[in-house]
């Protein structure tokens, strides 16, 4: 395991229409769960058909579990799980008799594990796929493409119709496939699944990535809403001119103000009043990512 579970070099898939993903350079981990967000249109789907095989790159290099996503394609999709944005059923069938046919083609003889995973997500395997509720369908789709418990799994959209309940089983089970040292790589619109499950975050805009960070460090070094509250009047220009300290307002003897830097300097300047309340507000990943979109 020397390479990495993904790895692109200025990997590029450009359409007729001039969209789509240009020169991403990314690095995926063994044993990580990667994020990877941006809006519908963003070209997360197309980095991650082009990554699987189903596109074909007009530029730039990938490979996957060291296998280079073209010419060694088949060993690929054997060794992951994915799951498109996109998952299509034979309508006629049910999700038993679907489990037992993509057993059959996988040669897994032992399906205690896609039991236990029918019964995590509830899933209704006896009615027809055609009958089915987005929500139940989606539970199928994600145990095809967990039940043959791949090194590296690929999601599209997971939660898709699952309700909160169902979030919360695929989020323990993503938690467990982190704890086996197995690689998850989740894209998704979903601000708030994505700052839960995953370790690192890649945000991508107009086909290209903006910023690849660590979840923690994102949010720790991103904006900061600042309120302190003195015990008599405070210097508002001593705040004001500490580096990095923004959109300063008064209010008595509470003072409210951004940071964009590390809060040392901050404190050290409180500590020369006398604090009666000091509240730091750390941005949620939404707010991060809207620092990116926020034009749009």
């Amino acid at each position: 395991m020397n390479s990495p579970a993904i790895e692109t070099e200025r990997l590029s898939k450009v359409y007729r229409s001039g969209r789509g993903i240009r020169e991403l350079n990314l690095t995926v981990e063994h044993g990580e769960v990667f994020g990877f967000l941006g809006p519908n249109g963003a070209g997360k789907t197309t980095t991650i058909r082009t990554l699987t095989g189903f596109l074909h790159p007009t530029g730039g290099t990938a490979r996957i579990l060291g296998l280079d996503i073209e010419s060694q394609s088949l060993e690929i999709r054997r060794r992951i799980g994915n799951l498109p944005d996109d998952y299509s059923f034979d309508e006629k069938t049910t999700g038993s008799e679907t489990l037992k046919f993509f057993s059959k083609v996988r040669r897994i003889t032992d399906d205690s594990y896609a039991n236990e995973l029918s019964e995590r997500f509830s899933a209704d395997l006896d009615t027809r796929i055609s009958q089915l509720s987005r929500g139940n369908r989606q539970k199928i789709a994600l145990i095809l493409t967990m039940f043959h418990q791949p090194e590296l799994l690929i999601f599209d959209e997971p939660t898709g119709g699952l309700d909160p309940l169902m979030q919360d089983a695929f989020a323990s089970i993503v938690d467990e496939w982190r704890g086996e040292g197995r690689t998850v790589f989740i894209s998704s619109h979903d601000l708030s699944e994505v700052e839960r499950m995953c370790d690192r975050v890649g945000i991508i805009r107009d086909g290209q990535l903006v910023a690849i960070e660590r979840v923690d460090d994102l949010i720790q070094h991103s904006l900061r809403e600042v309120s302190i509250t003195f015990a008599g009047p405070p210097d508002a220009a001593q705040f004001t001119r500490i580096p990095g300290v923004s959109d300063l307002t008064a209010d008595g003897h509470t003072l409210s103000f951004r940071v964009s830097k590390s809060v040392d300097a901050v404190l050290k300047a409180a500590a020369s009043h006398e604090v009666v309340d000091l509240e730091v507000k750390h941005p949620s990943l939404e707010e991060i990512f809207l620092t990116f979109y926020g034009d749009d």
